[in-house]
């Protein structure tokens, strides 16, 4: 597999940027990774890079998107928090990845068993990271007031994961109009996916 280009890169459209990060969870489920020579990638990427996806992601350690999508390095801006949130550092740095290195899409990973989510639906306070679940627990607020299901069940947790990420997915536009204006151009795509840390699969939505 070789590193990617300028040209390469420039020549994706949004959506084909979305399906090779598809192709790429189907390899990894499939365990039919590429064949990359990672040395080789270090010497190419060394003086530029052109990544074609932002993915904010987990701090989970199993929830690697280079790996979970099979991709090289140079290929993705991995950006990666506690539960997936946003804040003003993530979206500079989201508006970086797309207006200036080129980026060619957006994508908020969630993933199933996670850590964060569990800590803001049972009101954990500690430290710094009681900030942080701070911005998980409008969505519990928001999934409790359903009635889906048991608040102290996992199929809650499950949802509130998955709210979360439509929540970040909402907030990404309206709190960024670099972000909007690219979207409305269809310069870049903003998607969303949960990773299951069973089956290794990433559904997209």
């Amino acid at each position: 597999m070789v590193t990617l280009t300028r040209n390469m890169r420039d020549g994706l459209t949004p959506e084909s940027a979305l399906q090779m990060l598809k192709d790429g969870n189907h390899r990894f489920v499939t365990n039919l990774k590429m064949n990359r020579n990672l040395l080789q990638q270090v010497n190419d990427t060394s003086d530029e890079q052109y990544p074609f996806a932002f993915i904010l992601s987990c701090i989970d350690s199993r929830t690697s998107a280079e790996l979970i999508f099979d991709q090289g390095l140079g290929d993705i801006f991995s950006c990666r928090i506690a539960g997936n949130i946003l804040n003003e550092d993530i979206l500079g740095s989201m508006e970086f990845a797309c207006k200036v290195a080129g980026a060619k899409l957006v994508m908020v990973l969630g993933h199933s068993e996670c850590g964060a989510i569990k800590g803001a639906c049972n009101h954990v306070k500690m430290g710094n990271l009681a900030g942080l679940l701070k911005k998980i627990r409008v969505v519990v607020k928001e999934v409790s007031k359903l009635g889906k299901v048991d608040v102290k069940s996992s199929d809650f947790v499950e949802l509130v994961s998955k709210e979360n990420v439509k929540n970040v997915l909402k907030n990404i536009p309206k709190k960024s109009k670099i972000v909007r204006d690219l979207v409305k151009d269809e310069k870049i795509i903003i998607v969303g996916a949960m990773y299951d840390i069973s089956s290794g699969k990433a559904d997209f939505y």
